[in-house]
């Protein structure tokens, strides 16, 4: 004979041939996302809402344009920002980049 007789593989020891090392993998990787990606992801996102809700009137804010300017009146979700002597613009919350020191909008100018 030339051809060798094929012998079935042992039983595999767990029902089903799955295990926990076989998932462990998989396990450690999605830990790892959790806590390098998605949570402080989600501690950014806490923090922006945070700050674009302490926004008050007095305050001084950049927009995402670059434009820099006071907040002269405030709503539940517009501002009304003052970027120059009488020149005001109503803008989105989430429009909002920054918070910035008192002072500064006056400095820059």
């Amino acid at each position: 004979m030339l051809i060798s007789p094929a012998y079935a593989a042992p039983a595999s020891t767990t029902p089903g041939g799955l295990d926990l090392v076989s998932f462990l993998p998989i396990l450690i990787i999605f830990g790892l996302f959790y806590f390098l990606l998605i949570r402080p992801q989600q501690k950014q996102l806490k923090e922006r809402k945070a700050m674009l809700d302490a926004i008050a009137k007095g305050d001084e804010v950049v927009t995402n344009g670059g434009v820099l300017g006071r907040v002269v009146k405030a709503g539940d979700q517009h501002l009304t920002v003052e970027i120059a002597d009488g020149v005001e613009v109503v803008v989105q919350r989430g429009a909002i980049a920054q918070k910035l020191e008192k002072g500064a909008v006056k400095a820059a100018r």
